[in-house]
């Protein structure tokens, strides 16, 4: 999968592997397997460095993780109306083109900044970092981070961000949990999105999809949202990020953090995957090798 996907290297982090960058050489000849390792090692770092800036800014960061089309940015619009003059917010979009999210963001008086991830499918807390940049953290008490539609990658990775959302839009299906246990085990929240089709598209069973989720060991709230339907569709939403926002004003007084339920897994797995890919990639060459000798 890495091997085709772009997502072992990034816009991010590709200054480690090129030239003269950090990793750009490697010791014991598995020079795919060592190279994702010391980036997975790498983004880890950076991540912890983006997540003393928030902390000492006294920032909440969320990573809003789903499907293309699941809602995330349809839902961070009618957030931010509904926290308007309550919470200082501001969002880094991630695609892999246009600016198209970040201008329907900036639509609402929020800042946005757009991040485009080219070939990669997910963002990296290097992404992160230099988007942070563009950011004045002590005008903002909320950031999201819109991930890359995927339900795969996004979840291996930390950015720095205290809680992972994940959106499961009622169009998608109710086996989604168990289909994508990775991105679903890193979840501190699911929202099930769209929940205003659940009387049209009445083969969803949500208590279907929160049980292929508890089958996960997941204890993570699992709560029905919509964006049609009145403000109320939203309450569960809202009332758990004011509670996160109080909770992380508690932990700055402490001195104290929080990290995300980033799935272990992962990283293991991306790491298997390409190191497979590139075993293949040598066995090819060394058998195109042996037959033209």
């Amino acid at each position: 999968m890495c091997d085709t996907c772009g997502c072992n290297i990034t816009p991010g982090n590709e200054h480690l592997v090129r030239a003269n960058g950090k990793h750009a050489k490697t010791t014991d000849g598995r020079a795919a397997v060592e190279v994702l390792t010391s980036l997975l090692d790498e983004n880890d770092h950076q991540a912890l460095h983006n997540r003393e800036h928030f902390d000492s800014n006294g920032v909440l960061a969320l990573n809003l993780m789903s499907s293309p089309g699941a809602g995330k940015t349809s839902l961070l619009e009618a957030t931010i109306e509904a926290l308007q003059g309550e919470l200082r917010i501001a969002v880094i979009e991630g695609d892999l083109e246009t600016e198209n999210d970040a201008e329907r963001i900036r639509a609402k008086g929020v800042p946005a900044i757009q991040i485009a991830t080219g070939s990669a499918c997910h963002l990296d807390a290097h992404m992160v970092h230099d988007a942070l940049h563009r950011l004045d953290l002590a005008e903002i008490d909320l950031l999201f981070i819109e991930n890359v539609g995927n339900l795969v990658c996004p979840a291996s990775f930390d950015l720095g961000q205290h809680r992972n959302v994940t959106l499961l839009s009622v169009p998608e299906g109710d086996d989604k949990p168990a289909k994508y246990p990775v991105m679903f085990r890193a979840a501190d929240l699911v929202l099930l999105s769209k929940a205003d089709l659940l009387p049209v598209l009445d083969d969803f069973d949500p208590a279907r999809a929160e049980d292929y989720l508890r089958h996960l060991a997941s204890n993570a709230p699992f709560e029905q949202v919509a964006i049609r339907g009145g403000k109320g569709r939203l309450a569960p939403w809202l009332d758990w990020l004011r509670a996160e926002v109080t909770a992380q004003d508690q932990r700055r007084a402490a001195g104290t953090t929080a990290r995300p339920s980033v799935q272990p897994d992962g990283p293991r797995l991306h790491q298997h995957q390409h190191g497979h890919a590139a075993d293949a990639g040598a066995h090819r060459h060394r058998h195109h090798h042996h037959v033209h000798q």
